[in-house]
């Protein structure tokens, strides 16, 4: 899935504590305190609710127990512990479980403003908020025992849609557009370029054209695909996404809308 971590991720003891340190306490304040602010306005409804619900500290880093707590009541979700990185099998095997990979690690001052992997703000900040959603928590469900089954190849396709949707995706009802994708609303740099970035180009969401769009990791996003509602990926659970997927193979992707990077493996990423 990537290149190796620097990161070692904290084991829970047997009641399921974590024992973060006092600066990883301070270093989650500050990025909860800074991401608050920059997603004010922005994020949408569904996020804001599921935020209040897990009521997440701003003084100190969470426990997953306390996280887990909520998104069973709500969705029969729950967060997993898992090392900084994972392959593709325990990913799609996970998700299909309803259960989300969170590494709980978190990222180190040197790197509070960027960090290519997911971190446990990543996860937790990012996404856990939008799985208390009755219809996001169906489509990841769905998503998960598709990938689960699927082959080596397909699943690359499928990278794409998760990529556009649960991690990029923009959602736009009425006149406003807001931000659902957990990568955006843990990254100050690519929430500000939603809604500023000259060079973004906004495309209405069609499964097929997203699983025939490349992407890169290490840049801002340079399209995004945007949803009328969320029950719009409620319904795309419904619907056979592997004939999408062989739709899109058929078609072939798109011109990459960003130069190669240069002498480093691309990879796809989930």
């Amino acid at each position: 899935m990537g290149k190796a971590t620097k990161y070692v991720s904290k084991k829970s003891d047997e009641n399921g504590f974590i024992d973060w340190s006092e600066d990883e306490n301070q270093i989650w304040h500050d990025l909860v305190v800074r991401q608050l602010t920059c997603i004010k306005g922005k994020a949408c409804e569904e996020y804001l609710t599921g935020l209040k619900l897990l009521n997440l500290p701003t003084d100190h880093v969470p426990q997953l127990k306390n996280i887990n707590r909520v998104l069973k009541e709500t969705t029969g979700w729950e967060c997993v512990e898992v090392p900084a990185l994972i392959n593709f099998d325990r990913f799609f095997y996970l998700l299909s479980n309803k259960q989300f990979p969170v590494a709980t690690f978190l990222r180190s001052r040197d790197e509070f403003d960027y960090l290519q992997e997911p971190d446990f703000f990543h996860e937790v900040f990012g996404h856990c908020a939008m799985l208390t959603n009755p219809a996001f928590a169906k489509f990841t469900h769905a998503y998960g025992r598709l990938g689960y089954e699927a082959s080596k190849e397909d699943r690359v396709y499928l990278a794409r849609l998760y990529w556009f949707t649960v991690e990029f995706g923009l959602m736009k009802t009425t006149d406003q557009l807001t931000i659902y994708g957990g990568g955006v609303l843990s990254s100050p740099g690519e929430t500000e370029y939603v809604y500023t970035g000259r060079k973004a180009r906004y495309k209405p969401f069609e499964p097929v054209d997203v699983m025939r769009t490349p992407y890169r990791i290490d840049i801002m996003q340079p399209v995004y695909f945007v949803i009328k509602s969320i029950n719009q990926l409620y319904e795309l659970a419904q619907q056979d996404i592997m004939s999408m997927v062989q739709e899109a193979k058929v078609l072939g992707l798109h011109k990459p809308l960003f130069p190669p990077k240069k002498k480093e493996h691309l990879g796809e990423y989930v």
